[in-house]
């Protein structure tokens, strides 16, 4: 399935227009038929929004949460798509507002597991044999539920504790076909509220096709898990996280098998709280080398949440659920290190800069208002110590500034954010209120000197060596396009100018008078040439001394006169 393909197709036609009427049902039945604008409804044949009973959105005083629980309750009816859109943007806080994300929160406990037998039917049409021909036991009661998938507890005949992740059957045909349908609805949506506008849902909802694509495949999930291992095996020297062993001869597109950790939640705040004097300064090193891994290899946990730790029996602390991982090429983790250090030093010209290198935008932003609105966001974190600095605070002010402008970070930049912001609330949810900017500035500047090496330098003047020449050899070709093209279609120049005309009338006044003067000087010149060399009384001055000297007082009164006038 090939959902950005689908996405690019979205708006055009609706294919299913009784899921559309449904969902616009729905809609309505929780108070958003206002959002529901006749480019929707010119959809459905003879379709009538009904009227809601409810206080319309644009009167409540608390928008945001009413949004938020108006959409949740139509997520939560119509089903796994939308409620993981919903969870979707649950994660953002970088973007939304916090009541709005109180709510979307709620749909993490909201979805409903499928009856065991269809999710056995999907695993044994995976494997291709019976389930007892590789599992000896398994609790048919999962021990997690999401909208893609449940997960089930098992042990292989070997005797190995595992975890089964099974794929929902028919998943992918209800996104291809709600998909479509809920990206229309946002789009359309947001072209007559200006509030719905400002969320970016539409922005959203691409990401979470691209989102999709890597969860919907437990192959791609179980390399996540792989790959992230070998970085930490490369830097780990203590041991401090373990990754579970991927059983890759059972796992297929629709199944994931997995090693079982035992170990606590850190999402169980009463039991993990026990171990709070030997997890500390593990949880510590741990970000250490967070950091580190994001940092040097640009690969790197992006869902960090309490619910993925868990404090294993042996001292280590374990990961779990590898669906959901950030990415960042060299450039961008050179540019992420500019920005925190523009942070640190309070530069918001640089900082703003810094933004507009990786940013997406269509017009070109006044960079002058933005370093200022930057400055005006920042403000209240001015003075405080880094450990004082709330950063999910912190980073939600400067992408909101970013969006009011029209600038919208990419989304690999979100997950990364995401990260930090996750990561912070796990700790500040056990009490370790641990300094991640402060960690981040005491390595910073080592940091900077392992980005700044000669093989990376060297590579740089390679690749900018490589542009040049390309360039090189591609604009004389391109110049001769445009030659050929601009004398096909007989282009011409046309000069406007605007607000300079009494200026040039005044120098074209100045010249011309220039003009007369001169012509006035070669005649009195000349008369003056016809006089004798003797001295001569006036009435011996020749006649044609005269004549000359008239034409040259003439041209010099026709030149003043041409000047007043000007």
């Amino acid at each position: 399935m090939d959902l950005i393909r689908t996405g690019l197709g979205i708006g055009k036609t609706i294919k299913n227009v009784g899921r559309l009427r449904e969902i616009a049902l729905i809609f309505a039945k929780h108070g958003l038929e206002e959002f529901l604008s006749l480019a929707v409804t010119s959809k459905i044949p003879n379709f009538v929004i009904p009227k809601s009973n409810r206080e319309r959105l644009k009167e409540k005083p608390n928008f945001h949460k009413t949004l938020g629980k108006r959409l949740r309750n139509c997520f939560e009816e119509l089903g796994p798509t939308f409620i993981k859109f919903g969870q979707l943007i649950s994660s953002r806080e970088d973007l939304f507002d916090p009541a709005f994300i109180e709510e979307m929160q709620m749909l993490r406990d909201k979805v409903r597991p499928e009856p065991f037998e269809i999710d056995q039917e999907t695993i044994e049409n995976s494997w291709g044999c019976d389930l007892s021909e590789v599992v000896q036991t398994i609790n048919k009661t999962p021990i997690g539920v999401a909208s893609i998938g449940s997960v089930y507890r098992a042990r292989l005949l070997n005797g190995d504790d595992i975890v089964l992740k099974v794929r929902r059957p028919q998943i992918e045909k209800r996104i291809e076909t709600d998909f479509p349908i809920l990206l229309y609805i946002v789009e359309q949506a947001e072209k007559v509220s200006q509030d719905l506008r400002a969320l970016t849902l539409s922005r959203i909802l691409r990401d979470f096709s691209m989102t999709l694509q890597v969860e919907l495949n437990f192959n791609r999930e179980a390399l996540n898990a792989q790959l992230l291992k070998a970085n930490l095996e490369k830097h780990d020297d203590e041991g401090i996280f373990y990754i579970p062993n991927v059983y890759q001869e059972f796992t297929t597109e629709e199944v994931l098998v997995i090693e079982f950790l035992d170990g606590i939640p850190f999402s169980d705040y009463d039991e993990i709280i026990k171990y709070e004097q030997e997890l500390y300064p593990k949880m510590e090193k741990g970000i250490r080398l967070f950091i580190k891994t994001f940092l040097q290899d640009g690969f790197f946990h992006a869902d960090l949440h309490g619910g993925n730790f868990f404090y294993l029996r042996n001292g280590q602390i374990g990961l779990v659920d590898f669906g959901l991982m950030g990415s960042l090429a060299v450039k961008s983790r050179q540019n992420f290190l500019a920005i925190v250090y523009s942070l640190f030093t309070y530069n918001f010209e640089n900082l703003v800069y810094e933004f507009l290198d990786v940013a997406d935008y269509e017009d070109i932003p006044d960079t002058d208002r933005l370093i200022s609105d930057v400055r005006d966001a920042l403000s209240p974190f001015i003075g405080l110590t880094v450990a004082q600095t709330n950063v999910a605070h912190l980073l939600r002010s400067v992408v909101r500034v970013l969006n009011s402008h029209q600038i919208f970070l990419p989304r690999e930049w979100y997950i990364v954010f995401r990260a930090f912001i996750t990561l912070d609330g796990v700790s500040k949810s056990l009490d370790m209120d641990f300094d991640l900017f402060g960690i981040l500035e005491e390595d910073i500047h080592e940091l900077f000197k392992k980005s700044v090496t000669k093989e990376n330098l060297y590579e740089e003047m390679f690749w900018l060596g490589k542009d040049i020449m390309g360039s090189f050899r591609m604009i004389p070709r391109h110049l001769r396009w445009f030659l050929r093209d601009w004398s096909k279609k007989k282009y011409a120049f046309e000069v406007l100018h605007t607000g300079h005309e009494k200026s040039i009338e005044m120098l074209t006044g100045s010249v011309i008078f220039l003009g007369f003067i001169l012509l006035s000087c070669i005649f009195i010149i000349s008369g003056v040439r016809f006089l004798p060399e003797q001295p001569v009384s006036f009435k011996t001055i020749p006649h044609m001394t005269f004549v000359f000297w008239f034409i040259g007082l003439f041209f010099f009164w026709k030149g003043t006169k041409y000047i007043k006038k000007k």
